[in-house]
């Protein structure tokens, strides 16, 4: 049964994995805040465990076995953010630091009650998608904001950020998951977007806002 620190390192590992799979132990270190020497004595530890290949001076690799293993954590993880939002009424800034310390509980009925209260949700509140019990992750098709082209309407499906900091950004600007967008204009200098939206939630009239290249890199959605 893998220790806490052990499924803090495939948290790690497993999105570090989504942009190259193979893991510079430096890259970790700084993504744990721990040094490399630490990150070298885990790897030897993980990979006795076959959660990774390891090879001295050389990347680490995630196995099928550790990526199984990464999911499942994650999938805990997010279905605690959801019953956290939907059921006890959080903000979905509030989330994520309760989620990691649960996240470790070793109790499979547990979640599978959660997920089954919720109805089987395939998103987080931050639009991530949350493995299966299998670990499987369905694929997401939505695209950045700063993809998108003026005069297109859009509805706001997930978030390429979820740090506290950018939610209470979003917060301030009434914006949330099924915000339907239009983009009125993109400035050619510096891209800054000019959109009008409104918040499916509240019964007010649509707003407009500039917004930085910067934040629409972070919006993800899909078009109408």
């Amino acid at each position: 049964m893998a220790s806490q620190t052990v499924e803090n390192y495939l948290k790690a590992i497993f999105h570090l994995a989504q942009k190259n799979q193979d893991i510079n132990p430096t890259e970790l270190a700084q993504t744990l805040s721990v040094s490399v020497p630490t990150v070298n004595s885990m790897a030897k530890k993980m990979a006795a465990l076959a959660y990774i290949e390891y090879e001295k001076y050389k990347p680490l690799r995630m196995t099928e076995k550790g990526r199984k293993e990464a999911a499942l954590i994650i999938r805990k993880h997010r279905l605690i953010e959801m019953y956290l939002v939907e059921k006890m009424g959080f903000g979905w800034e509030q989330v994520h630091q309760i989620a990691e310390q649960i996240e470790h509980i070793k109790a499979p009925l547990f979640f599978e009650r959660i997920d089954q209260i919720l109805g089987f949700p395939k998103y987080d509140p931050h639009g991530s998608p949350i493995p299966n019990k299998q670990g499987e992750i369905e694929a997401v098709s939505f695209r950045a904001l700063t993809e998108c082209k003026a005069g297109k309407l859009f509805i706001l499906r997930g978030l390429r950020d979820s740090s506290e900091e950018f939610l209470k950004y979003l917060n301030a600007k009434n914006l949330a998951l099924g915000t339907k967008i239009e983009i009125l204009k993109i400035e050619d200098f510096d891209k800054n977007m000019t959109i009008s939206y409104q918040n499916p939630t509240q019964l007010k009239e649509a707003q407009q806002e500039v917004l930085s290249e910067l934040v629409c890199a972070k919006l993800l959605v899909e078009e109408i």
